[in-house]
């Protein structure tokens, strides 16, 4: 079975729900978690509402598959709170260089020490709303803690929704970064530009003619001579920033293990096989 929380933040996330719901129906709840149940599930104004299919159960008298409406919430950060932690996160480059590589710091409550709040959940007080339909007497239910380990998945790919949970969108962190001196490379990290779509005479390229007939001679015997020593490459300030770029796990990757470190062992492997080539 699938490793429920990749990332730190994400089984941090985990734990806070363990922490004040029976095991039981956390065990249950893990059965939940997949699209079979799962029939859909949307996150607006930090809200996270789901309808989760339940079962037939004829000894209670259901005949028929019911659907049940699940919502979850967690209690929103005041905009004073938002207010320092942003200026602390703008002015620190080792929260802001790992934000660019959408992963959580570790330390990332350190931005919200001031104002004696935390981002990530701790207890059940961090939740203001926990909500389903179904006749079950406890709070979270199976199909709360299976809305709540798909969240929870969502997290270790998305780190920032940890933000809009709390009460912030992400346009109103871009603004609010925008304005900080080490905050803007992530503000403007986080804007989607669309490209414009230009259109094509043809699928495919057409050759062209050449505007004159090339000097050979000058092509092949070159005025100037090559440099007899090539200065050597700087390395660059962040290795393979492409692949760190989405993190440990991102949206398309399904392994319980790391992406980035899967890729340092394939690019290990490539230098090793074609070392006496090199």
């Amino acid at each position: 079975m699938a490793m429920l929380g990749k990332t730190w933040w994400g089984q941090r996330f985990i734990e806070a729900l363990e922490g004040f719901t029976d095991s039981g129906r956390l065990q249950r709840g893990r059965g939940y978690r997949g699209d079979s149940r799962i029939l859909d599930f949307d996150i607006a104004d930090g809200t996270v509402t789901a309808t989760v299919r339940g079962n037939v159960n004829p000894y209670y008298g259901v005949y028929k598959e019911p659907r049940y409406k699940t919502k979850i919430r967690m209690v929103p950060i005041p905009v004073k709170g938002w207010a320092k932690a942003i200026a602390h996160l703008g002015s620190n480059a080792a929260l802001v260089s790992k934000l660019l590589m959408n992963e959580m710091p570790d330390n990332i409550d350190d931005a919200f020490a001031g104002v004696r709040l935390h981002l990530l959940p701790h207890s059940r007080k961090d939740f203001a709303l926990t909500d389903c339909s179904c006749p079950d007497y406890a709070n979270p239910c199976k199909h709360i803690a299976g809305v709540y380990y798909r969240l929870a998945g969502r997290l270790d790919s998305d780190p920032f929704l940890l933000f809009e949970l709390r009460g912030l969108p992400r346009e109103q962190l871009h603004r609010a970064l925008s304005i900080t001196p080490l905050g803007k490379a992530l503000a403007a990290l986080m804007v989607e530009e669309s490209a414009e779509l230009v259109s094509a005479e043809s699928f495919f390229t057409r050759p062209s003619a050449a505007p004159s007939v090339p000097d050979y001679q000058s092509f092949w015997h070159g005025k100037k001579r090559l440099p007899s020593e090539i200065e050597p490459a700087m390395p660059p300030a962040v290795p393979a920033i492409l692949i760190k770029k989405g993190g440990d796990y991102p949206g398309f990757w399904e392994k319980d293990g790391s992406f980035i470190e899967t890729m340092e062992e394939l690019y290990l492997r490539v230098r090793e096989k074609n070392k006496e080539v090199l």
